[in-house]
């Protein structure tokens, strides 16, 4: 298996185990000393144990859909819909990987919005993608 080949399966692994609440299995993907960013917060966790803790605290009923994976190398972009008791928020995942484990993670979050009825003319509903097909 070619490197991208593993990186790629462990990223689909830690969405999976994300959506089945395997937290053990979520965060194998980090370092010990991993970095996750949420740049909308300002807030910064440092290790694994502690992102680990952050997220597993979250008191919301959340589910996660994958849209796609895209990268290569040590550089990696996961689009996903993170569903916080059933209310859908788009999430951008950019993992930077050294010797095969994220060692930082920056996490954007964005609020679903109504297209506007002036763009309708202009554009197509774009396909629903689910985590099997990332």
């Amino acid at each position: 298996m070619d490197p991208d080949s593993g990186i790629r399966a462990a990223i689909k692994e830690h969405w999976r185990a994300s959506e089945r609440g395997d937290i053990e299995a979520e965060h194998a993907v980090y370092a010990e000393d991993a970095v996750l960013d949420y740049p909308q917060s300002g807030e910064r966790f440092r290790g694994r144990g502690v992102i680990s803790a952050q997220r597993g605290g979250h008191a919301a009923d959340r589910h996660f859909t994958l849209r796609r994976i895209v990268g290569g190398g040590d550089l990696w972009v996961s689009e996903c819909v993170i569903t916080y008791d059933g209310v859908p928020t788009v999430s951008v995942s950019v993992m930077e990987f050294a010797e095969g484990h994220v060692v930082h993670e920056t996490q954007y979050f964005a609020d679903l919005f109504a297209a506007p009825e002036s763009r309708a003319a202009l554009a197509e509903r774009m396909p629903a993608r689910g985590i099997g097909e990332a």
